[in-house]
């Protein structure tokens, strides 16, 4: 990883599109609250699985990112569409992140560690600096295999498309209600279920393995973002398609890569080989 990586993330500007887009959200999220109905509340929880877990935690992160496993083309293709869905960037934006966090975590040139302040790695790295959202040739250089797909080159340049026309559809269907539920609302939960893998899991939680973070197993985390917050467990074995590596570590993405699995469908899976307290001191 080049020295470059350690300044993406430098500058301290503010950019206000950003702070622009996320404060509609916002907004948009708390009107939601006075047009409940059970309907826009079961939409909205379809579109959250939808875009945070089939997108997010199985796609960009678990697939995309540590390909820690294998899907047929057209079905790694409509999980990255799906992430799209929650407006946290397109597919090479998203990885290259990822990718630099796991090089630098909790080091200088991590984009989000909250040694650097709690509001930092929640939302405030994202609050400042050029937008890197779309600046597909920057990323690039740490996604090299999506930029070589056209796809994936198209996907993150327009990744808010998907996001305009779902929210015209949601309208169409179900007037400003099921609009700002499934839009809205839905979109800043899932912000903050994936922020706080940023930031909740790197401060509070325990400790599994001893890596050289300061990553930590937060089951609160995990129950809103699929079991992404295992990520102690997640940072010791970071191509391991299953976070939760316990019984009772209820982890959402890893159930339904089995039943994909079981299927036929999902192929090379890569799974941490840890079965007891004794195989996991040693792994650790």
């Amino acid at each position: 990883m080049s020295s470059e990586a350690i300044s993406i993330y430098s500058n301290k500007k503010l950019n206000w599109p950003i702070i622009t887009v996320l404060t509609v959200l916002h907004l948009g999220a708390l009107a939601a609250l006075f047009m409940f109905s059970w309907k826009v509340l079961a939409a909205s929880l379809f579109l959250y699985w939808v875009g945070t877990g089939l997108g997010i935690s199985m796609g960009y992160h678990r697939l995309h990112t540590h390909r820690s496993y294998k899907l047929p083309l057209w079905l790694e293709y409509f999980l990255a569409f799906c992430a799209t869905l929650t407006l946290e960037g397109g597919p090479i934006f998203w990885v290259a992140t990822h990718r630099i966090h796991h090089q630098f975590s909790d080091k200088p040139g991590d984009p989000h560690s909250p040694r650097d302040g709690a509001w930092w790695s929640h939302i405030g790295w994202l609050l400042v600096g050029e937008s890197k959202h779309s600046n597909t040739k920057l990323m690039a250089k740490y996604a090299p295999d999506l930029a070589r797909d056209r796809f994936y080159v198209l996907l993150n340049e327009y990744h808010w498309v998907s996001v305009l026309l779902l929210a015209g559809l949601l309208y169409a269907l179900g007037g400003l209600p099921l609009m700002l539920w499934g839009t809205c609302l839905r979109i800043v939960v899932g912000l903050h279920a994936t922020w706080l893998v940023n930031s909740a899991t790197h401060m509070w939680g325990g400790r599994r393995f001893n890596t050289r973070d300061d990553s930590r197993n937060n089951w609160m985390v995990a129950l809103i973002s699929f079991g992404e917050g295992w990520h102690n467990n997640h940072h010791a074995h970071p191509s391991s398609a299953r976070h939760g590596l316990a019984w009772y570590e209820l982890d959402l993405s890893w159930i339904q890569i089995s039943v994909l699995k079981f299927l036929g469908i999902a192929k090379a899976i890569r799974v941490a080989k840890v079965t007891s307290p004794q195989a996991e001191r040693e792994a650790a």
